[in-house]
């Protein structure tokens, strides 16, 4: 049943365990890309933003305030109404002269639904695959957590069975191979560093892997009818060299420092929590 009104998560909730994951910026691409080939989300990126010019500072720039609506305890409602109250301006016609607006409901709830499913995702292809109450579970979590957003709950899907079919039918009918997804996976010799202080000796020598590793991830793990759909190859070499990829980072992640395994505003928020029961003992 979908909530009355919107109740922050907390550090007891799943979605607290897992949206937050560092392993997740594996996926970071791959997000951008499912949302990208919605249209309207797509002529909204062309159109208002800079991510021709600097895709990985448009995409760097974005995770921080998601995270918030997350991981923003007793404010994650106001975090939520200004990533909302961003998005008020963006609206436009696209190529086809299709009028979009970004906080259409389709278009602002499927960007949501990017996060929750890659969270699953994530799981299963960097640690241990949940169960089906898992899913269950998180997926009740992540409608509080688009209720923060204080926008209409009509296309948020009922129950997680509910949601798979919704996720088939944006997969299968909805997605097209937009300008943005499609360039999201060509090279480009002098893509920019994110940031103006990244050292330029520094970028040079991290480029190459940055500009091809993550679409080559996002090639891989996409849903097999949107890399058709973009009309993306992938070979049993790409195949076997992806699963030794997850291997190791499978049997890497133990020995990562558990404060290193979270994105710094879940990590803020693990602290925060930590602090308020030390002081509360």
């Amino acid at each position: 049943m979908l909530p009355v009104g919107p109740r922050p998560l907390g550090p007891d909730s799943l979605t607290w365990r897992y949206f937050g994951d560092a392993r997740g910026m594996l996926l970071i691409v791959r997000a951008g890309v499912l949302q990208a080939m919605h249209p309207a989300i797509d002529a909204a990126l062309q159109q208002h933003s800079d991510f021709f010019d600097n895709p990985w500072n448009r995409l760097l720039r974005s995770a921080p305030p998601i995270l918030g609506v997350v991981y923003d305890g007793p404010r994650a409602g106001e975090t939520g109404a200004w990533v909302r109250d961003q998005h008020r301006t963006i609206k436009g016609t696209d190529g086809q002269g299709r009028g979009y607006h970004a906080l259409s409901p389709d278009a602002f709830y499927w960007a949501h639904a990017t996060f929750f499913e890659s969270m699953i995702a994530g799981q299963a292809l960097f640690g241990t695959p949940l169960s089906e109450a898992a899913c269950e579970l998180l997926y009740e979590e992540s409608v509080d957590w688009y209720a923060l957003y204080g926008l209409t709950m009509r296309p948020v899907p009922p129950d997680y069975a509910a949601f798979r079919e919704y996720w088939e039918h944006m997969v299968e009918e909805v997605l097209e191979p937009t300008a943005v997804a499609v360039g999201s996976f060509a090279t480009a010799a002098d893509l920019p560093a994110p940031y103006p202080w990244v050292p330029g000796p520094a970028w040079a020598a991290l480029r190459p892997l940055i500009n091809r590793g993550p679409s080559w991830i996002a090639r891989g793990t996409l849903p097999e009818r949107a890399r058709m759909t973009l009309g993306l190859t992938w070979s049993g070499a790409d195949e076997r060299a992806l699963r030794l990829l997850l291997a190791g980072v499978r049997t890497s992640w133990p020995l990562v420092p558990p404060p290193l395994r979270y994105m710094p505003r879940a990590r803020a928020a693990f602290r925060r929590e930590a602090s308020a029961l030390r002081n509360a003992a």
